[in-house]
């Protein structure tokens, strides 16, 4: 979806407009999508701590692979007009409400069934499908941009991912209707420990816990992530008139290298703990906030690759040891809504990254996204320093200890 909607989006729902303002639009609707996730969060945390992880997490692989597959059906805007871009933004607003709750029961799933001292490890493991699918979905745009042409890609190719996701639902689906419920969630229904309003709970007795969540989801995922796979696609394509198939190699072959080291990183974390990771990544990410569009200015591909690398390698570290990290910030009776609503609040200002740099870019260059991203990361450490404030004999005890 990212994808698409960098490179294609504006042009073929919001063609009426300029190729600046049609950009904006397309990723209004991925803001759109944002905006619905902390509603998402509230609802499906509701009931995934008052009911269970498992029925909330079939529901919301529903509602996503359903809203997924019909925009590949979507009509464009030269076929139905305006009626396009609504039809859009309401399959965006369906796919946000389902993922504030998805991505919260999927990682405690994981967490809670995990054995005391390899938290971290199961944790990374729900992790990779974020950059493994991103990685899966630029190489499928990338062979049907190439193989087409980018006029037929235009015009229909761009419609495969979307139609092909299906298969990954019927997997996903089959998978979470036969895997039981969590030995926490269980053990919270046989203690009688179920709270009537977990939202109400939060904000009365853990509003800290919220906030600091929000500012560690925004530094260690959300804002690299859409600076690094939105704005900087569409920085390259459109700005520096770079190759689109470049662009989307670029793409495949960073996620594809960071997939296989997640489950390294978050083996680490069961080893030193999470604290020192987030720290290391979230210093990174902010130094790298000004040489990566020195080397995407070069116009040279291999730059280009070099640069989505030193975002994503830092990213996608944090983003490792997100699940057990969060997973001990809240009690087992608000876990879901708490990590859901945390995470998916701060979504609401990540999204609107990709729109704020595209409207900036043309008059001041990219130095304002880049001072954006290096305060989100100060943001972030603070949120971890606020949370933990851990020693390092800490991390050496814990070290010891496993």
């Amino acid at each position: 979806m990212v994808t698409v909607a960098a490179l294609v989006f504006g042009q073929l729902f919001f063609p009426s407009y300029s190729p600046l303002v049609g950009t904006l639009a397309s990723f209004g609707t991925l803001a759109v999508g944002f905006l619905a996730r902390p509603l998402g969060s509230v609802i499906f945390g509701h009931f995934g701590d008052r009911i269970g992880r498992k029925k909330m997490l079939i529901t919301t692989l529903t509602m996503m692979g359903g809203s997924t597959f019909l925009i590949g059906l979507l009509p464009t805007y030269s076929s139905v007009g305006i009626w396009a871009p609504i039809l859009l933004v309401l399959c965006r607003f369906v796919q946000g409400v389902a993922m504030g709750g998805e991505w919260g029961g999927a990682v405690l799933m994981a967490v809670e069934y995990a054995p005391k001292r390899t938290k971290g490890f199961y944790g990374s493991i729900v992790q990779i499908g974020c950059p493994a699918g991103l990685a899966l979905g630029a190489l499928m745009f990338y062979y049907s941009s190439s193989l087409l042409g980018e006029e037929t890609f235009t015009a229909w190719g761009w419609r495969i991912p979307f139609l092909v996701s299906i298969l990954l639902f019927f997997c996903g689906f089959y998978i979470r209707f036969r895997t039981a419920e969590t030995p926490v969630f269980q053990e919270l229904v046989e203690h009688g420990e179920i709270v009537e309003f977990p939202i109400v709970e939060l904000f009365k007795n853990h509003s800290k816990e919220l906030v600091c969540t929000a500012l560690v989801y925004l530094a260690s995922s959300t804002v690299p992530f859409y600076i690094a796979w939105v704005f900087l696609a569409y920085y390259a394509k459109t700005i520096l008139h770079m190759d689109q198939t470049q662009v989307l190699m670029g793409m495949v072959v960073t996620n594809a290298i960071m997939s296989a080291i997640i489950i390294f990183i978050g083996k680490l974390s069961d080893r030193i703990g999470t604290e020192p990771i987030l720290y290391a990544g979230c210093i990174c990410m902010a130094l790298v906030a000004f040489p990566v569009f020195w080397l995407a200015d070069t116009t040279n591909v291999l730059n280009l690759w070099f640069a989505m690398f030193l975002v994503a390698a830092p990213l996608w570290c944090t983003f490792a040891v997100l699940p057990v990290f969060f997973s001990e910030t809240f009690p087992g009776q608000l876990r879901y809504t708490g990590i859901s609503f945390g995470s998916q609040a701060s979504t609401i200002f990540g999204g609107l990254v990709p729109i704020f740099a595209t409207a900036v870019v043309p008059q001041y260059g990219t130095w304002p996204v880049s001072v954006l991203f290096i305060v989100c990361e100060m943001l972030g450490i603070l949120a971890v320093l606020t949370l933990r404030r851990p020693s390092a004999r800490t991390f050496l005890v814990r070290a010891r200890a496993n």
